[in-house]
């Protein structure tokens, strides 16, 4: 099965001012066809040649793991980003309220870890096996889905999500995350 650099759900220069065309240039238009280049071939003729991006994932390791998982990862951010983003409601905003005291507290926990993972990588909001919520950080190329563990949004923290608009300043970048999280789509992978 060929991988293919998905279509972003939106315009490049949509998330202006809060995520540049040219960023979504580098970003999604080089890193995250690299990726998919780079695990075409590596999988070619090997027993992961016919198996789901998320297949390889839970079973590869190595480079044929890091690019998959990247491009796995990449896929579910071009998700968790609109131009409409408004604040979780309904079983998702209720869930947040239980777990973290309120959506501002939430925010400041999600900030939290995305601004000190240390190095490259990822937050995540996440449900976990007994229908909680957590937020995990992953560095590299991990994912959630390796640890049993279902995605409902991300923050790409690799320095290539960022450097174009805001340089060094990852928490100005997170800050700007909340103004263009898809919380329709986290309602939709959160299972109550």
């Amino acid at each position: 099965m060929e991988h293919a650099l998905p279509d972003l759900p939106y315009a490049p220069n949509a998330l202006i001012p809060h995520l540049s065309a040219e960023t979504f240039e580098y970003h999604w238009g080089k890193h995250h066809r690299t990726y998919v280049d780079n695990l075409n071939k590596l999988v070619a003729g090997t027993p992961f040649a016919g198996a789901s991006l998320e297949e390889i994932v839970k079973k590869a390791s190595g480079g044929v793991f890091n690019n998959a998982a990247q491009h796995w990862n990449h896929s579910f951010y071009w998700k968790s980003l609109t131009p409409q983003s408004s604040d979780p409601t309904g079983a998702l905003a209720q869930a947040i309220d239980k777990k973290f005291g309120s959506l501002a507290s939430f925010r400041e926990a999600f900030a939290g870890k995305a601004t000190t993972l240390f190095g490259s990588g990822w937050a995540w909001l996440v449900q976990t096996a007994d229908g909680g919520l957590d937020i995990v950080q992953t560095p590299n190329a991990d994912c959630p889905i390796t640890q049993g563990l279902t995605p409902l949004v991300t923050c790409d923290v690799w320095e290539h999500a960022y450097y174009i608009d805001y340089r060094n300043a990852r928490a100005k970048y997170v800050e700007a995350f909340f103004k263009v999280a898809n919380w329709r789509f986290a309602e939709a992978n959160f299972k109550a």
